[in-house]
This record gives C-alpha cells, sequence and structure tokens, in this order.
C-alpha cells in the first residue's frame, strides 16, 4: 500500500497532537478562576493568583527540564517512540489532576505534565527535519504551531462550557483519555522515517530527500550534515542566536496562555459564560498568524529570496507586529478591544516563532536537530517561569501594564539577537 502526499498526513497528526497538548495545559489555566475559590474559599484574588503562579512555573521548569531531556530522546529513539512516550505520560498526568488536593500535589502532577509535554516540540522539529524539505519546513512548522492556537481556541470554550455541567475532576479526566486515542492513528501510519516508510511514494522520498540541504547516507542511517558536540554546539555564536530568540519571545506567548482567563475575571468581572464567549478570541490570532508566518516563508523562498533573508525577515515583521500592539493593551478601554488586541499580539508572535523554530534544523545535521531545539525549548521555559512568577506582584491590585510593557522589550531582544548573533543562517560547518 502507497499513501500520496505522506509526509502531510504526518504533519496533519503532530498538529493534532499540538491541539491535544494546549487543550491539557489550557484547562487549569481556564477552570483556575472558578476552581481556586472553591480549593482556597479563604484567599483573596491576588492570593489565588500567587497561587496559579506557583503552580505555572513548577510546570514551566519542568517544560524546561523536558524540553532537553526529550530533544535528546527523540535524537536516541526517533520521531515514532518519541511522540508514544510523550504523549502517553502527558495524558495520564493531566488524567491525574482530577485528585490533586493542593499545592503540593497539583504541583507534583504539573510537573509530570511538564516534563513529558515539552516532547511535543523537539519531537516536532525533528519530524520537520526529516520529513521535509528545505523549502516546506517553514509552512511545515506553520501548520503544527496552528495546533496551538487551534487548541487554545477550542479549550477555553469547551472548557468552559463543560464547566457548567461537570466538575473541574471528571473534565480533567476526559480531556487526558483524549490524547491516549491519538496514539492510535500515529502508531499505524507513522512506521519509520521516510528513507525506509513501506507506504511513502518513491517519488515522494526522492522529492524529501533530494530538498534536503544534508542528504541521507546509503544505509538510510543518518546524514553527512554538522553533527557538533554539546560543547562545540554552544561554542558557536549561532547557536546563542537561536537560544536567545526562544528565550525572549516565549515569555510573551506564555503570558498569554497562563494569565487570560484570570487577566478577564480580574479585570472585567467575566463570569464563565462571558469567558466562553470571548476567551477563545485571542487564539484566532496566533492560528492565522502561524499559517500567515509558513506561507510567506514558502512563498519568498519560492520567489527567490535566501533562507537567510526569508527567515529574518519573517521574524521581525512579527515582531514589529507585536511591539506596537504590547503598548496599546496597557490600556485598551473594553474587553473586547483587549482580546482583539490580543489576537493581534499573537498573530505576530505565531508570524516569528514558526522561522525561529525552523532554525536548528537550518543549520544543522538532522542528528543534531532535536538537541539544539531542546536547549533552545529549555531555556525558553527557564525565561517563560521567570516571568510567571513575576506576573502575580507586577499585576497587584489588577494592575496589568507592567508585564505587557516588559513583553514589548522582549520582542526587541528577539530582533536583536536574530541579527547580531546570527549574521547568515546557513548551514553551520565544523570549526577547522
Amino acid at each position: 500500500m502507497k499513501i500520496k502526499n505522506l509526509r502531510w498526513w504526518v504533519i496533519a497528526l503532530i498538529a493534532l497532537a499540538t491541539v491535544i497538548n494546549y487543550i491539557d495545559r489550557q484547562a487549569l489555566s481556564v477552570l483556575w478562576p472558578y476552581m481556586g475559590s472553591e480549593i482556597y474559599p479563604d484567599k483573596n484574588a491576588d492570593e489565588l493568583k500567587q497561587v496559579l503562579g506557583t503552580v505555572s512555573v513548577v510546570f514551566l521548569f519542568s517544560y524546561a527540564i523536558g524540553q532537553a531531556l526529550f530533544g535528546k530522546i527523540f535524537d536516541w529513539i526517533g520521531t515514532r517512540l518519541g511522540f508514544v512516550l510523550s504523549i502517553g505520560v502527558w495524558s495520564i498526568a493531566t488524567a491525574l489532576h482530577a485528585f490533586a488536593q493542593g499545592v503540593l500535589t497539583f504541583s507534583i502532577f504539573r510537573a509530570l505534565l511538564g516534563v513529558s509535554e515539552a516532547g511535543n516540540w523537539p519531537g516536532a522539529a525533528k519530524a520537520n527535519a526529516e520529513w521535509f524539505p528545505s523549502k516546506e519546513r517553514a509552512l511545515a512548522q506553520g501548520i503544527f504551531n496552528s495546533g496551538a492556537a487551534i487548541g487554545g481556541i477550542i479549550s477555553v470554550p469547551l472548557i468552559a462550557y463543560l464547566a457548567i455541567f461537570l466538575s473541574w475532576k471528571v473534565i480533567f479526566v476526559l480531556i487526558g483519555l483524549i490524547g491516549l486515542l491519538w496514539l492510535i492513528p500515529w502508531l499505524f501510519l507513522v512506521k519509520s522515517p521516510p528513507v525506509e516508510h513501506p507506504w511513502i511514494t518513491d517519488e515522494e522520498r526522492d522529492y524529501i530527500l533530494s530538498g534536503q540541504k544534508t542528504q541521507a547516507l546509503d544505509d538510510g542511517q543518518g546524514d553527512d550534515g554538522y553533527a557538533p558536540s554539546y560543547g562545540e554546539m554552544l561554542s558557536r555564536k549561532e547557536s546563542w542566536g537561536v537560544i536567545i530568540a526562544t528565550a525572549a519571545i516565549d515569555p510573551i506567548w506564555w503570558l498569554f496562555i497562563v494569565w487570560i482567563p484570570t487577566y478577564l475575571v480580574e479585570v472585567y468581572q467575566m463570569d464563565v459564560k462571558g469567558l466562553a464567549i470571548i476567551g477563545w478570541v485571542p487564539y484566532v490570532g496566533a492560528m492565522f498568524g502561524a499559517w500567515f508566518g509558513g506561507l510567506l516563508a514558502q512563498n519568498r523562498i519560492k520567489a527567490g529570496w535566501s533562507v537567510n533573508k526569508t527567515r529574518k525577515g519573517v521574524i521581525i515583521l512579527g515582531c514589529l507586529i507585536m511591539l506596537p500592539a504590547l503598548l496599546m493593551l496597557s490600556n485598551p478601554g473594553n474587553e473586547y478591544v483587549a482580546v482583539f488586541i490580543m489576537a493581534v499580539i499573537l498573530f505576530g508572535f505565531q508570524t516569528s516563532i514558526g522561522s525561529i523554530q525552523t532554525l536548528p534544523s537550518d543549520m544543522l545535521s538532522k542528528k543534531s536537530v532535536g538537541s539544539l531545539a531542546g536547549f533552545a525549548g529549555m531555556a525558553a521555559k527557564f525565561s517563560a517561569a521567570g516571568l510567571t512568577a513575576a506576573v502575580p506582584f507586577l499585576t497587584a491590585g489588577a494592575q496589568y501594564q507592567n508585564v505587557f510593557i516588559l513583553g514589548a522589550a522582549l520582542a526587541t531582544i528577539v530582533i536583536f539577537s536574530i541579527l547580531v548573533l546570527c549574521p547568515k543562517i546557513e548551514p553551520l560547518q565544523a570549526k577547522a
């Protein structure tokens, strides 16, 4: 049996995994403004934010460790089994939230969730490097990144609606089961990398391999590109350009992922029905931004732009979209304008992030893509954890202006790191 365009089926499954990933992680943020007061009836709004901030920081630190850990795991056991391990564990961890009773147990289950969910990103980067020629990678990255936005769009109204009828404990169990069901089509369809997959057509295999900057060896076990050791990888300024850009941009995303429901409830006194009605709007901007960034990069490369010019142009454009919108969010006027501005910010974020996440596969061999992507992801989660920990204190009394100004500063750092530390985005060569 042969399947045409198998690579697009693979990236579609990874995008679906990303949707599930975000439904699972968003559940706590959406439910917390209501379940938090049930668990801690004596705490005020600022104290409840500190509890959510604490368990969210635990999640992000665990996520950071998981990024580096799973980067190596995916390079070691491969994409197929790496995703089985990652999504299997995170689905179980999600269901375990139903048994949490306080900060300690929530932190334990969020830590398990964070470590395992982190595998989705280096795994997707590695699958992208394996299954797509260089000219299609930004689009493929945009497709799976849109899964994060679609997960946000779905999760907010879905979980808020379920909360009207079901207890928060039942909701965690139900969404945990979804990930386990995903394993069935994944194991059935993704049997091996494209070089030896029994269902890929010869034409598609040749198209993928001929379009990759480093070619598969005759035995199909790897490629002859630059695969540095950890020490050598971290001695390159280009690697630090990727790491710093990722670490600067990622907290902007997490600022909204963790705090949108709390912000809307605290600033605009929104109830669960109101959250279900408009809480999903920012993620629509993220979805379109992921598609726009991927299609723009593909269009520019087809038009003859170099990979260097394309990646930098798309990344900087996304940051320039975010900068004024973040400053405008300091005083939006009302909740409807606020969620629209958030949609613009997340549009800019997703425009940039797809090309940033593609940089490891632009620079390194497939043997090392997961490792650099994992290091960058780990740094990003540490920086996101720092901002998440600071939010309850920076926003005391429902004053959110300072964090939005800080977000604008982070977007500026992204531009600086890409322009200065990555003078030319191209396959790196071993040092003499």
